[in-house]
Formats: C-alpha cells, sequence, structure tokens
C-alpha cells in the first residue's frame, strides 16, 4: 500500500503534503493522522520552509474520521485517545511558524471539513463541497466545530453543525470558510498566487506575525493590544523590519536578506 501522505519540496521552500487515501476518500485514519503528525513535527523545526500547501490525492479533499476503524473499536479510552491525537495535529497546523494554505479540490466533510478551518488560508475548487455532517449519524461534530467558529458567524456555524448539510466552494466563500473559490482548471494558479505572495514577504515577520494573530485571538481587548504592540516592537528590531522601513523612506525595493525574504 502506498504511504498515506506525501511530501514534496520546491527549491523555494515551499512544503506539500498531499493525503494520499483516495479510495478511503483521504479519511483521518489513525495511520493518516501519525503521518500528519510526523510531517509537521519536522516542519517545525525546518528554517527552510516558507510555505506548507495542504492537498488531497482523488475526489475528495478529505471526509473526516475513519468511521469503520472506529466503530471496530467502540471503547470510551480509544475515542479520547484518537479524538486528542487529532487535536494535536490541528493544533500543530496552527503553531507552524509559516502560513499553511489548503488546496481543496473535492469533498471536506466532519473532521476534513475542521481541517480545511483550521488552516491559516483556503482555496477551493468550486466543485469542492463542506460539511460537518456527523450528525446525520447521531455523532455532533463538536471537534470540528472549534475552528468552524472562530472561521465564520456563530449561527452560520451552529446551522452546518445541526443540520449536517453540504455548502458550495461559493458559499463557503461567503462565510469566510475559504479565502477564494475558484474553476478548477485554475485552483492551482490560485494557489500559486498566493504562494508567491507570501514568499515575497519576509519569513520572520510572517512567523511573528502569525504566532500573534492566534494568540491575541483568544484575549481580551486590552491584552491583546499590549501583545500586539510587543510583538511590533520586536519586529520592528528585526533586520528585515529596518531594511524594509530604510528601503520605503529611501524608495526603492527592500533587499531582504534570502531570495524570497527568507528570516
Amino acid at each position: 500500500m502506498e504511504q498515506p501522505l506525501i511530501e514534496a519540496r520546491d527549491a523555494r521552500g515551499v512544503v506539500t503534503l498531499t493525503l494520499n487515501r483516495p479510495a478511503s476518500f483521504n479519511a483521518l485514519s489513525e495511520e493518516m493522522l501519525a503521518a500528519l503528525q510526523a510531517a509537521l513535527d519536522r516542519l517545525a523545526g525546518d528554517e527552510s520552509a516558507r510555505v506548507l500547501v495542504l492537498a488531497a490525492a482523488g475526489k475528495a479533499f478529505c471526509a473526516g474520521h475513519h468511521l469503520k476503524q472506529m466503530i471496530a473499536r467502540p471503547e470510551l479510552a480509544y475515542y479520547q485517545q484518537l479524538f486528542a491525537h487529532c487535536s494535536r495535529v490541528m493544533l500543530a497546523l496552527q503553531q507552524l511558524p509559516v502560513p499553511v494554505i489548503a488546496r481543496v479540490q473535492g469533498i471536506a466533510t466532519a473532521a476534513g471539513c475542521q481541517l480545511v478551518a483550521q488552516c491559516d488560508l483556503a482555496i477551493a475548487s468550486t466543485e469542492a463541497r463542506f460539511a460537518v455532517s456527523g450528525v446525520n449519524y447521531g455523532l455532533f461534530c463538536a471537534t470540528p466545530s472549534v475552528p468552524l467558529l472562530r472561521n465564520m458567524a456563530p449561527k452560520q456555524a451552529m446551522e452546518m453543525l445541526v443540520t449536517g448539510e453540504f455548502i458550495s466552494a461559493q458559499e463557503a466563500q461567503a462565510r469566510a470558510l475559504v479565502n477564494h473559490a475558484v474553476a478548477p482548471e485554475e485552483l492551482d494558479a490560485a494557489v500559486e498566487r498566493l504562494v508567491a505572495s507570501i514568499l515575497a514577504k519576509p519569513r520572520e515577520a510572517l512567523a511573528m506575525g502569525k504566532e500573534l494573530f492566534y494568540r491575541q485571538r483568544e484575549m481580551g481587548i486590552a491584552a491583546a493590544y499590549q501583545l500586539a504592540a510587543q510583538t511590533m516592537a520586536g519586529n520592528m528590531m528585526a533586520p528585515c523590519a529596518q531594511e524594509g522601513v530604510t528601503a520605503f523612506t529611501e524608495k526603492r525595493k527592500p533587499a531582504w536578506a534570502a531570495p524570497g525574504g527568507g528570516a
């Protein structure tokens, strides 16, 4: 059997992780979760990585948890361990110091929809559809609700959670679950435009900014402003900001320390 996850990297430091179980709709089996966790752990300390693209093989992006695998072990301890493992993978995506882009070519349901919501950015084909459909089988999508509520308005998230119904890629864009919905033949070009824009920015500034973005989201406004001010002060002392601001005042393009703005 082929490996559940395929990792590729280009010369620019763009890493692509491709879910590679199309026959099972790229379900988050124990093996898939373990492969994702291992890959994300490696990337966390890889300073040459600049962007992570999360993609999938086949017609589906990800159909959520592997239900056949789950029902084979009806044990509370097993379910607690499984969902805790999935949560660690989701948090690892957020904790990566580089932006993570979901490339969604097909359906994303339940924990698959959670995976899209957990990524920093998402580009979807107009053939993609989204649902948190566990409630249709007596299982409320509790863990998917966590990033879903942090992506879209509460009533829109709740509607998806209590009905289990699909929404289109266009509706997902309107609800802020994805950034853009594009024709299937334009999907790779749309992802590349986003990647190219990110690569033109300093890695150090993006890493600081991403960490701040998620930390301040959970804070009260006063604490968030305090943290943001500290982050900006530290960022301003970084060589990338010193060069960028100097270049602006001298009306020239910044000469970053490395191609694409490496820190």
